[in-house]
């Protein structure tokens, strides 16, 4: 297939590259001239404006938006509106709250405009690993364009699937960031009481190296977190201070909107705000783990 990539960060570059290595036409736009420049050296079409991009797309053009929720999705996506036209797709591949994708999804609707919401995981690995993706949309808009998600993901028929309506793909990863979030709380609880039990002298790594193989917690987090052990056991330079980036609020609020009991989402996402004034060993694992699966910046100390 043929599409345009609106950003090229982290995650927009690295599925650029991709979507090319499989064999897709990829044309990039990004305001950094330089972001463009290395995606052209690996095989991609350049535009440097989103007219230009749209003007370079063939019909029924397909623009895939891989940029920060809020106010800059909305500014994409309500300039691409005034370009595109019916029968052309719209993806939104980054974290966006699902009801801003309905109030988009809505906007689109009297040009007949497709709008595809794709919620996104696989962080820095995906390149190599392939992404997870959970799809909200009309199902043949979804099926038309089905060749790019089987591209993206880890196998054509694995890591990816319509789960449902337009927003249905952005609330499925705001609880998938939410699960996260408990996951990666629990995982640096555990190591601090282990750590904390100085008279056993415990090897944190060589102890997730024995979790990684049979044990029932095991998992690919898991599998980082005891990377990050064994690079900086001590965590040594690193400030207990951990983001949130939304998804955990926003799950936590639709928790509480269906009044359903989700007091381990609730309390990682407290413990986050808790570590931006304490000093914490966890709280310095969670900040390494980040950095980890997604190449967040790590926040140094002094």
């Amino acid at each position: 297939m043929e599409l345009g990539m609106v950003g090229l960060g982290k995650m927009g570059a690295n599925m650029a590259e991709r979507l090319l290595k499989g064999g897709h036409k990829v044309t990039g736009f990004d305001p950094n001239a330089d972001a463009r420049t290395l995606l052209v050296s690996k095989g991609a079409g350049e535009a440097d404006s989103l007219e230009a991009l749209v003007k370079a797309l063939p019909t029924p053009r397909v623009v895939w938006v891989m940029v920060p929720s809020g106010k800059i999705t909305d500014d994409t996506v309500d300039t691409l509106y005034k370009l595109l036209s019916a029968g052309d797709t719209v993806i939104d591949g980054g974290n966006s709250n699902y009801k801003d994708t309905q109030r988009r999804a809505a906007s689109y609707v009297d040009k007949k405009i497709n709008y595809v919401d794709c919620g996104t995981s696989g962080g820095i690995w995906g390149l190599a690993e392939g992404y997870s993706m959970m799809v909200g949309g009309d199902e043949k808009a979804v099926d038309a364009i089905k060749p790019i998600f089987e591209t993206l993901a880890p196998a054509k028929n694995q890591g990816w699937g319509r789960v449902g309506p337009v927003s249905s793909g952005h609330y499925t990863k705001m609880v998938h960031n939410g699960i996260e979030y408990g996951m990666m709380q629990a995982y640096a609880e555990g190591f601090s009481i282990l750590k904390h039990k100085t008279e056993f002298g415990l090897d944190l790594k060589q102890v997730g190296e024995i979790w990684r193989y049979g044990s029932v917690v095991r998992s690919w987090l898991l599998d980082l977190t005891t990377d990050a052990l064994g690079k900086n056991p001590n965590m040594t330079g690193i400030a207990p201070y951990v983001v949130d980036s939304g998804e955990g609020r926003w799950t936590v609020d639709a928790a509480m909107e269906l009044s359903v009991s989700a007091p381990v989402i609730t309390l990682s996402l407290m413990e986050r705000y808790r570590s931006r004034d304490n000093d914490s060993f966890a709280d310095k694992l969670l900040a390494s783990m980040r950095n980890e699966f997604g190449g967040h910046e790590i926040k140094k100390e002094g």
